[in-house]
């Protein structure tokens, strides 16, 4: 991986607002070009995501710039630092389109497998929009293609009410709907990480994502981060009447005024499947969303294609699907 190119790269250790800036300007280019219809990151997320301290894991940082040092590349690498995850790091490569083929990505592509090198990762992994140069970029270096991803949106204004009510008011015998916005109240945190635990059967395709395991720290700590960042995150459970929680789902609402807000995990502990629970949460969360979050229009989620149980949850629901990602793993040599 070498060119001639006439870049920089300028490792970032402590981010400043103008580096921010650039950094926001780089990847608002390269969203808008790359994914036409998605809202891009405003410049408070991104500044967030660069300053804040992430869960169980830490961050390198790379400008590319030009001779008139104007910013033309950014690569973040996340290094997971968990035990069960520590061989891993995922990045982040953003080139501004006006920039692109005349080596910037691969100076920064390289950057970030001498520090997997360095830092002993043996699993680097990266996400691009199918059909996009990223996808082409990931195939020309290399990059084994491990996973598919359906992206799915939910207009509020689109919704089948009728249907919403049938969902919602179906009778559940002994289950009932809790809720919190942020970190889970302490009499629920045991619980919580428990069903947490239910996403390490989600299918990941050939992803060597490692394994996580949740307890109530951990689902503390997850929480902070979120709120550092400036995001809210609303939990809504299903509650079995001997006390364990048997499913939940999660929606992050970015901060500022944002219409399109995401949804995080969506899990239904196994023993406790086959009770439409995980249709009736996410219902509920519509519902609660139009109560507490007016101005929300849209609600993206994402599922591996072969995740047919909740692609067939979410349609059922009303969200229909409109773009794909693939998920791209590099296996590093460690020399």
């Amino acid at each position: 991986m070498s060119d001639h190119a006439p870049f920089d790269l300028v490792p970032l250790d402590h981010v400043s607002v103008t580096e921010a800036a650039a950094w926001h300007q780089v990847v608002v280019a390269s969203v808008i070009h790359d994914l036409p219809g998605v809202p891009p990151p405003s410049h408070g997320q991104i500044h967030a995501r660069l300053t804040k301290p992430t869960l169980e894991s830490r961050q390198l940082n790379w400008l590319a710039t030009g001779e008139d040092g104007v910013t033309v590349g950014v690569a973040g690498l996340r290094l997971f630092t968990s035990p069960g995850r520590d061989h891993l790091a995922e990045l982040e490569l953003h080139v501004d389109p006006a920039h692109r083929r005349r080596g910037a990505g691969t100076r920064l592509l390289a950057a970030a497998v001498a520090a997997c090198r360095t830092e002993d990762r043996r699993s680097l992994i990266v996400a691009a929009p199918a059909g996009s140069p990223g996808e082409a970029f990931c195939e020309r270096w290399s990059f084994r293609r491990v996973l598919t991803l359906e992206h799915l949106i939910l207009h509020m204004d689109k919704l089948d009410e009728a249907a919403l009510r049938r969902v919602g008011d179906a009778d559940h015998p002994g289950y009932r709907l809790t809720g919190w916005t942020g970190t889970v109240p302490d009499g629920l945190a045991d619980a919580f990480a428990a069903a947490k635990n239910a996403m390490n059967d989600m299918p990941v395709g050939d992803l060597d994502y490692g394994s996580v395991v949740w307890d109530a720290n951990r689902v503390r700590a997850m929480a902070r981060v979120i709120d550092d960042r400036g995001d809210s995150l609303l939990t809504l459970a299903a509650v079995h009447d001997d006390g364990a929680m048997a499913g939940y789902t999660e929606i992050l609402v970015p901060q500022g005024a944002s219409s399109r807000v995401q949804q995080y995990d969506t899990a239904v502990v196994p023993a406790h499947r086959g009770h439409g629970l995980g249709l009736w949460l996410k219902a509920a969360m519509v519902g609660r969303l139009r109560a507490e979050h007016p101005g929300v229009v849209e609600i993206e989620t994402d599922n591996a294609e072969d995740n047919v149980h909740m692609l067939a949850v979410n349609r059922e629901l009303g969200f229909r699907a409109y773009r794909r990602t693939r998920e791209f793993q590099l296996d590093v040599p460690l020399v």
